[in-house]
C-alpha cells in the first residue's frame, strides 16, 4: 500500500512488519460525532482493512481527549458534569464507529486514565532540559522547548509564519508571559480555580493536548511505527508536538514513518463549524434512516486527502450507488469477477484511491444488472470484497 506522507511530500509504500502499527487521533467528547470525523476514520479504517488483507496483524491505537479545554467550555455552558458529558460522547462516538463499520481500535485509551504516566514524561523531559516552568508564582506552566530535537517542523512542512497562525488558531497560547518562544508549547496547566486537576511531583495541574497521544503512542507502538493518522488540521500543531515531544522523550527520530491526513469535510460549498452551525452528524443521519453504508460510501466518492463537500446530491448519488450493487450482486450470476476485485485491491492499495475503486465496482454492475456475463460466483465475490476492503456490507 502506498500512502501520502505529509513529512516528506510523497506517496511512499508503507512497509510494515508482520504486525503494522498505527495510531489514530481521536475525538475530544464535548459533541457528537460530525462527517468530518467520520470522514477521518473512514479513511483510515481503509489503511486497517488493507493490511489485514495484506496477511498482517494490526496493532491500531486510537486515544479520546477526555480532559480538556473545549470539554470543560462545553460543560460549563450546559452546566454539565464535565466527566458525564464526556463519558456520553465517547458512547455515542463508538456507537455511530460501529455503525460506520469502522474496525474497533485495539487499544482505545483515555487522557485522564493515562495522566500518572504523563506526569513521569514531563518529569523526564524537564530532566533532560526539554521542558522548562515559566517564571510565574501564580501559576508555573511547563512548557516544551520546540527548538530542543533541532528537528522541529519536519512533519507539516510549514513555515513560520503558518505555523505561527495556525499555532494561535488551534489551541496555541502564543502571548503567554514567561515563553522561551512564542511556539513552545504547554505540557502542564497549573491548577486554576474551579477547574479539574491532579496532584503530582510537578504541581497540582492537569496535562497539556499535545502529550497525551505522544506518550499513549510512544508505550502502546514504541518510537518508529508505521502510520500517524488524523485531519489535516492536526498536520500542526497537535502532530508536529506530539512527535516532537517522543523524540526528545527517546532520543529517536522519527516518531511515525508516514504522517498521513484526510481533508476536511463542508456542507454545501461552506467550511463545516460549531461556529457556523452547520454540522451535520452522524447520529442524526442514523436517527433519519439513513444506511449508513450510504455515508461511506458519499464519504468515498470523494479522495480522502481532499477537502470536500457534503450535499444533498453527494447523498443521493451513494444510495443509488448502494441500491445498484446491492441489485447487481443479488443476482444468480454476472461478470467474471477476479479482475474487478484485483482492480479494487490496486486502487485502493494507491494512496486509497477511492473514486476509482468505486468505479471499478460501478463498471461491474453495470455489466451484471445489463445481463453480462455467466459467473455464478461473481456475484458473491463481489459483495464479499467490497465488505473486506470497503466495509459496505451488500
Amino acid at each position: 500500500m502506498r500512502l501520502y506522507d505529509t513529512a516528506s511530500g510523497d506517496i511512499r509504500p508503507t512497509s510494515p512488519g508482520r504486525v503494522a502499527r498505527m495510531y489514530v487521533c481521536g475525538i475530544t467528547p464535548y459533541d457528537a460525532t460530525h462527517l468530518g470525523h467520520a470522514a477521518t476514520y473512514l479513511a483510515f479504517d481503509l489503511v486497517h482493512r488493507l493490511w489485514l488483507d495484506a496477511g498482517h496483524e494490526v496493532h491500531y491505537v486510537q486515544n479520546v481527549t477526555d480532559i480538556d479545554d473545549p470539554l470543560l467550555e462545553r460543560a460549563e455552558r450546559d452546566q454539565d458534569d464535565w466527566v458525564v458529558l464526556g463519558m456520553r460522547e465517547t458512547a455515542l462516538f463508538r456507537e455511530d464507529m460501529e455503525a460506520l463499520r469502522v474496525l474497533p481500535p485495539r487499544d482505545f485509551i483515555g487522557a485522564v486514565e493515562s495522566i500518572p504516566r504523563i506526569i513521569e514524561v514531563i518529569g523526564k523531559l524537564l530532566a533532560d532540559g526539554a521542558a522548562y516552568r515559566v517564571d510565574d508564582d501564580e501559576y508555573p506552566d511547563i512548557y516544551f522547548d520546540r527548538g530542543y530535537t533541532g528537528r522541529f517542523g519536519y512533519e507539516s512542512r510549514y513555515d513560520a509564519e503558518t505555523m505561527n497562525r495556525f499555532f494561535a488558531e488551534r489551541g496555541g497560547d502564543p502571548d503567554r508571559p514567561g515563553k522561551r518562544d512564542p511556539l513552545d508549547a504547554l505540557l502542564w496547566r497549573a491548577e486554576r480555580p474551579g477547574e479539574p486537576s491532579w496532584e503530582s511531583e510537578l504541581g497540582r495541574g492537569r496535562p497539556g493536548w499535545h502529550i497525551e497521544c505522544s506518550v499513549i503512542a510512544f508505550d502502546r507502538l514504541g518510537m518508529g511505527f508505521d502510520v500517524q493518522g488524523g485531519g489535516s488540521d492536526l498536520a500542526f500543531p497537535h502532530h508536529e508536538y506530539s512527535a516532537a515531544h517522543a523524540e526528545a522523550l527517546a532520543g529517536q527520530h522519527p516518531f511515525a514513518r508516514h504522517y498521513a491526513h484526510a481533508g476536511m469535510i463542508g456542507l454545501d460549498g461552506e467550511k463545516m463549524s460549531k461556529s457556523k452551525g452547520n454540522l451535520v452528524f452522524v447520529s442524526r443521519l442514523r436517527a433519519a434512516d439513513v444506511d449508513p453504508a450510504a455515508i461511506r460510501l458519499g464519504l468515498f466518492a470523494g479522495h480522502y486527502r481532499e477537502d470536500r463537500s457534503w450535499t444533498d446530491d453527494v447523498l443521493a448519488t451513494a444510495q443509488q450507488r448502494l441500491a445498484r450493487w446491492r441489485e447487481a450482486t443479488s443476482l444468480p450470476t454476472g461478470p467474471e469477477a477476479d479482475d474487478v476485485v484485483a482492480r479494487l485491491r490496486e486502487h485502493l492499495a494507491d494512496d486509497l484511491d477511492t473514486p476509482r475503486a468505486l468505479a471499478a465496482i460501478d463498471a461491474w454492475a453495470d455489466e451484471a444488472l445489463r445481463g453480462n456475463g455467466s459467473d455464478a460466483g461473481a456475484p458473491a465475490l463481489v459483495a464479499s470484497a467490497v465488505d473486506a476492503l470497503l466495509g459496505i456490507a451488500l
